[in-house]
């Protein structure tokens, strides 16, 4: 085994390790792995390095994005080990794209604010990708995102061509008129039309949040933590007053609901 054993380890010491494991002789767990079977990975890694940094945990965040570098250094490995791109090839790809799209630092572009650095990445990416109209820089926005970042993305593009709301209030709107279809589409019995009501509601709430200037996915979560907190002083009050949740009135629970928010 090509391997040494040292106090402190660099990034080309994970390209090995990841070499070593994938080899005949080394691990079959690892050996046996592809693109696919580890998405799910790349996704938990992700989150949770994202919730390192919502905690402020600087030390778990160094961990968790050893973790994320490991699953990227994973996938190149499986593509290499099949005749693709090396991670040599990922490190080259990146830096030309950002040196392309810096062309303010690396080239003679004046660009003095952050508004005209975006706008310029964003012209560029177009220039780069092909891209002639926003409906195919909207499409370009990938679709395994989590759907209300990428809503928040999609109408970000077109309030950039000047397709939006001139404030809160006509979003507002919007979202009290899908309210209002999806309320008739329920009440017709018409799961189709309801589907597709309930995606215009969560589009427009996710515009109301951009106006309002708060994260709609973030606020979400909030949301369900919030619930989750209430939840737990509703079971601790039917617990204290002897009342079986399950076989309680809508009536009861509702008064226990409201009795946590005062708490």
């Amino acid at each position: 085994m090509d391997f040494e054993f040292k106090n402190n380890y660099d990034f080309y010491d994970l390209v090995n390790i990841l070499r070593i494991l994938r080899e005949p002789g080394g691990c079959p767990w690892d050996r046996e792995q592809t693109h696919e079977s580890i998405r799910r990975n790349f996704i938990e890694e992700t989150y949770e390095a994202v919730e390192a940094i919502d905690t402020a945990d600087s030390e778990l965040l160094c961990e968790e994005l050893g973790d994320v570098m490991l699953q990227v250094v994973f996938h190149a490995q499986i593509d290499q080990d099949a005749g693709g791109f090396s991670i040599d090839e990922v490190c080259d790809g990146i830096c030309k794209k950002l040196i392309v799209r810096h062309p303010h630092v690396f080239s003679d572009v004046i660009a003095e604010t952050s508004d005209k650095v975006l706008e310029n990445w964003d012209n560029i990416k177009m220039q780069t990708k092909s891209q002639s109209t926003q409906a195919q820089a909207m499409d370009s926005v990938s679709h395994a995102l989590p759907s209300l970042i990428r809503a928040d993305k999609i109408q970000n593009k077109a309030r950039k061509c000047g397709f939006d709301w001139d404030d809160a209030s006509g979003a507002l709107s919007k979202l009290s008129e899908e309210v209002e279809e999806l309320r008739c589409a329920v009440e017709s019995g018409d799961s189709a039309a309801s589907y597709e009501e309930l995606g215009d509601v969560l589009f427009s709430a996710v515009n109301v949040s951009r106006f309002i200037g708060v994260d709609s996915e973030q606020a979400l979560g909030s949301a369900c933590d919030k619930f989750i907190s209430r939840f737990a002083v509703v079971e601790q009050l039917a617990h204290d007053k002897g009342l079986d949740m399950k076989n309680a009135t809508l009536e009861e629970l509702d008064a226990l609901w409201d009795e946590a928010k005062k708490k």
